[in-house]
């Protein structure tokens, strides 16, 4: 996977965490090795919904807060995810899921999927979240094209940091995969 669109929302509506605030869902934009663009739905304490955009382009990382607020900087080490080669990233995880069991099979839009769930700790999605907090049970399932096995969804169903609640459940939907996704910096930082 090379390049990916995906939404990620918080399905109890739990209360995840998202940098303090309490995530509502992620919609995003992958480029392999070293792009990403995520708009974040949030609620701030005392603020009520707050729209996050992040953006990032090799070593140099962005956010706002607002459609209006000006692009600052965000050193690379406090971007929650790492996107880069996702596609190895994801099957690195594969052989670390504790009784992986095929599920069962579904339909995805045009496709039919595999349905697999097995066990993590929180500290095996460190590559792929890199703020974790460590020694959190997690239930993973994976929907798997049922004719290329490239992910389709996935479900972390559990604690990733210690803020969350226990019942937390994750999900991320991978819209489109190896399309044409162009990311570049935003004017401000590209001295337009």
């Amino acid at each position: 996977m090379a390049t990916a669109r995906f939404k990620m929302v918080d399905e109890m509506e739990s209360g995840a965490k998202f940098f303090g605030l309490t995530l509502k869902s992620v919609e995003g934009e992958i480029r392999a090795p070293d792009r990403f663009r995520l708009l974040v739905d949030a609620v701030a304490p005392g603020l009520g919904f707050v729209e996050i955009e992040m953006l990032a382009v090799g070593e140099l990382a962005y956010m706002k807060f607002s459609e209006d607020a000006p692009w600052a900087p965000l050193p690379v080490d406090q971007v929650p995810f790492n996107f880069g080669w996702i596609g190895v990233t994801l099957s690195k995880l594969l052989p670390v899921i504790e009784s992986p069991t095929i599920t069962g099979w579904e339909s995805m839009g045009d496709a039919g999927s595999i349905r697999i769930e097995g066990d993590i700790v929180s500290d095996d999605l460190s590559d792929l979240i890199t703020s974790v907090d460590p020694g959190h049970p997690i239930t993973l399932t994976l929907w798997l094209d049922d004719d290329d096995h490239t992910l389709r969804q996935m479900r972390i169903d559990g604690q990733l940091y210690d803020d969350d609640a226990p019942e937390t459940t994750r999900l991320i939907i991978i819209k489109e995969a190896n399309i044409n996704i162009d990311i570049q910096l935003p004017e401000i930082a590209s001295g337009s």
